[in-house]
């Protein structure tokens, strides 16, 4: 399952770099207005009214992979096999408790009987 994990990984990284590109290459809506009245730039790669649909078609198709990636991972990440218990019960049972007489040294005596008599 770690495989399918990575995987998952892996393409909603790539989705979320893509989609980061995209949304920085696309330009406003203030930007028509200026292409409107004459300052140019409005002459692009795959037209003026072409670029943004094909760029916010795109940018929206990204979206949704990188969603169904987000749901995958949380999805993968919350599976838990129905043998296993709780973390502490897990490491109770790895490390039995060792008996009393050699985990705890005696008791020190009073402080009283500590103090040398002059």
């Amino acid at each position: 399952m770690s495989y399918v994990v990575t995987i998952i990984l892996t393409v909603q990284m790539i989705s979320a770099i893509t989609m980061i590109g995209l949304i920085l290459i696309q330009h406003g809506k203030g930007a028509d207005m200026g292409a409107a009245f004459g300052s140019g730039g409005s002459g692009s790669l795959f037209g003026a009214s072409g670029s943004a649909n094909f760029l916010s078609r795109t940018t929206a198709v990204l979206a949704t992979v990188f969603f169904t990636a987000t749901l995958a991972l949380a999805y993968f990440g919350n599976l838990r096999p129905t043998s296993s218990a709780s973390v502490l019960e897990a490491a109770s049972v790895a490390a039995p408790a060792a008996p009393a007489s050699a985990a705890a040294p005696a008791p020190a005596a009073s402080g009283a009987a500590q103090i040398p008599a002059n």
